[in-house]
């Protein structure tokens, strides 16, 4: 592991690299070097803006794929960001190759990520910090379900643009506790639809929110798959659960809801919520519109 310097960050990659000349977006002030996909995110300020500079092609510590992989990820995400391009959707600036590097240029988004993983150790060390996730929780309802308005609106979009929502969980998307705006910021792995599971119980995704079909190979991954991962972020979102319960989850290979007197709001939006993760995808939502629309009802 060698640390590097820049301006006033340090990051930690397996072997040493010069990025000097990330200079010409000004100075580095933010990053993120423990992520999966093999890439480094760094944040740079140039005193009249801020960028989001995604970097594959290094070697990070925790890389679950070679530096070649992630460059290869990384390009076939671009389309991505132009084709599913939503106000909320954090957007691109520029992208290129660079030595062995590929670099994406994001505009910056102000916000924190609410599932944060690199700062977890920061939080068990230090119990007076409240993470982004615990701050939302105590969010009141109001902003929430505004929050969750925006994520049935993105994701309505993927769905009529023919897309479907792979590895989208609580760490795509940011929140704004300022201006509370949320902000969807990875979307790397989405697909062009048909999508079939060809990895099995490996299929891409955090065992806490996956739906059934996620752990079967074979099984197609589309719209109903999409409307069970958002009806388990609201779970998220609304619903309280136990570090038990969570356990149970990965262990099991299986989401559950909440219990009723654990969920923040009303009966109705409980039990529209209880559908859109219904093992059985027939039982499910047909479309995002019908689930929104008894979700929306329910307050009303």
């Amino acid at each position: 592991m060698t640390p590097i310097k820049l301006d006033s960050i340090t990051f930690r990659l397996k072997e040493h690299q010069d990025f000097q000349w990330l200079k010409k977006y000004g100075k580095a002030f933010w990053c993120v070097d423990e992520t999966g996909s093999g890439c480094v995110c760094i944040g740079m300020e140039d005193g009249e803006k801020k960028y989001f500079c995604k970097i594959a092609g290094v070697n990070t510590i925790e890389g679950e794929v070679t530096p070649e992989q992630s460059v290869s990820l990384l390009k076939s995400a671009v389309p991505l960001y132009r084709e599913l391009k939503h106000p909320n959707l954090i957007r691109i600036v520029e992208e290129y190759l660079y030595r062995q590097f590929y670099i994406v240029i994001f505009q910056w988004a102000d916000g924190e990520c609410l599932f944060d993983h690199w700062n977890f150790e920061r939080y068990k060390k230090d119990t007076t910090l409240k993470s982004p996730k615990e701050k939302f929780r105590d969010l009141p309802a109001a902003k929430k379900i505004a929050a969750a308005d925006v994520l049935f609106s993105f994701l309505q979009n993927v769905n009529r643009k023919g897309y479907v929502a792979v590895d989208f969980y609580d760490g795509s998307i940011m929140y704004d506790f300022k201006a509370d705006k949320v902000t969807i910021c990875d979307i790397d792995l989405f697909k062009k639809a048909p999508v079939v599971n060809d990895m099995g119980t490996d299929w891409y995704g955090t065992k806490r929110l996956k739906a059934p079909e996620e752990y079967r190979k074979g099984s197609v991954i589309d719209e109903q798959t999409n409307i069970f991962t958002l009806g388990a972020l609201l779970f998220e979102f609304f619903g309280n659960y136990t570090a038990g319960e969570i356990k149970q989850r990965y262990a099991q290979n299986r989401f559950a809801p909440c219990s009723r007197s654990h969920w923040q709001l009303n009966e109705e939006s409980y039990q529209a919520a209880v559908k859109a993760v219904c093992a059985d995808r027939d039982k499910r939502y047909k479309t995002f519109e019908e689930f929104y629309e008894v979700w929306n009802r329910s307050f009303h």
